[in-house]
């Protein structure tokens, strides 16, 4: 059987081509009107040492490649890691792709993205038919590395970065500092828990994603097996006290990591923001069934935390984590009403003034009067305090 009668189905293609990763690239050019044009591939690869040369495969359909084919000279842009809403950016423009993007200019005057790994000159020397596809063959002019970090890898139809040991460890060490300053402040943590009766964590963010506890101490009789793991992902509704300080985009980035929730949810999430503002703390209360709708949620950051993820895990893992049954809405307590909060959480700001860590109570006593729960707020604020080195006010 020839091979242009073979039938395959395309969606199984798809699924098992996705099991291969792939480096992510912008082929960026200067038309000779001098537009701008940047394509985003996920098939470019070194072909050639001597010479030396390089390929991608862009669509047939792609109206920027029929402009870049063009041009006397492209430039090949290899992604970083952290790089991945700019990727989003170019993507979806159809025009203007460099508008609020910073970039400097390659020797053979093409655009090179700021903070992109690599750029590579080069020259388109041939172009052959592949199916619904182009493979473009490149002779390269001139290159270098500018950025050395890991590299944006396209997986199972998600974005990710290459992350090795050695990259693990030194995740560890940017916290080591953290550690060391909150375990000075470990009498002032534990009694807290001691006086209130719950678990008390302290967690620090690593990179815009991701966060982890840096101290935890437990009143009597708290479950310590009950709490988040020590590796946690910044997706909603974790991470609303690091988030209400950042800059809208970066609000509405962090809820587009919530996956499956409707616009009432993240109305509910934007509220809690503009609460954390104000106020300086959050809080949430447990339904009916009590500590047991934090499961969900504690199963999917122990799955986070037992190793790098695929695309379709850390998906799931995005979907899990807002599903629980826990009430995040905003609300005034009733002094005299009873309450079942499950968590309060606080900001806590560095040196600099940002809010890069967060104070969370969980597992708090049951059926409390709201008056109970405005003096843990109080009690919880001056160890806020202590930890920040009583440099910045905070919210009424």
């Amino acid at each position: 059987m020839s091979l242009d009668t073979v039938s395959i189905d395309k969606g199984l293609f798809r699924e098992v081509m996705g099991h291969y990763p792939t480096g992510v690239a912008v082929i960026t050019g200067r038309a000779a009107d001098g537009e701008l044009l940047a394509l985003v591939v996920g098939t470019f690869s070194s072909v050639s040492l001597d010479p030396p040369l390089i390929s991608f495969m862009p669509m047939k359909t792609s109206r920027t490649f029929d402009k870049l084919r063009r041009c006397e000279s492209i430039c090949i842009n290899v992604i970083g890691g952290e790089q991945e809403d700019l990727v989003a950016t170019i993507a979806r423009r159809w025009e203007n792709k460099f508008d609020g993007i910073e970039w400097f200019t390659s020797p053979s005057g093409n655009p090179v993205l700021d903070q992109s790994v690599a750029w590579i000159d080069a020259r388109v020397t041939n172009t052959v038919d592949a199916g619904d596809h182009w493979i473009v063959l490149c002779t390269v002019s001139d290159l270098a590395v500018t950025n050395p970090v890991a590299p944006l890898i396209y997986f199972q139809g998600g974005y990710g970065s290459f992350v090795s040991t050695s990259l693990m460890a030194r995740l560890q060490h940017e916290i080591t500092d953290s550690i060391s300053a909150a375990e000075s402040l470990r009498p002032e943590v534990e009694a807290l828990a001691h006086s209130i009766g719950c678990e008390v964590t302290l967690y620090t963010t690593i990179g815009r994603d991701e966060m982890a506890r840096v101290l935890s101490a437990f009143g009597p009789g708290v479950e310590q097996t009950n709490g988040l793991a020590r590796r946690i992902p910044i997706v909603p509704p974790i991470g609303d006290s690091i988030v209400f300080d950042l800059s809208e985009e970066e609000q509405e980035r962090w809820l587009s990591r919530a996956i499956g929730i409707d616009e009432d949810t993240k109305r509910v999430y934007r509220r809690r923001l503009g609460f954390v503002r104000t106020h300086g703390y959050a809080l949430s209360l447990l339904p009916r069934e009590g500590l047991t709708a934090y499961e969900t949620m504690r199963e999917a950051t122990r799955r986070y935390e037992s190793g790098l993820l695929t695309p379709v895990e850390e998906r799931d893992i995005r979907t899990v984590i807002p599903g629980s049954d826990v009430d995040y809405r905003v609300r005034e307590l009733d002094p005299d009403g009873l309450y079942d909060v499950g968590s309060l959480v606080f900001p806590v700001r560095d040196p600099e003034g940002l809010c890069t860590s967060t104070l969370r109570l969980a597992q708090l006593p049951l059926r409390s009067t709201g008056a109970t729960v405005a003096a843990w707020v109080s009690h919880a604020r001056s160890v806020v305090a202590a930890l920040e080195g009583d440099r910045h006010p905070h919210g009424s």
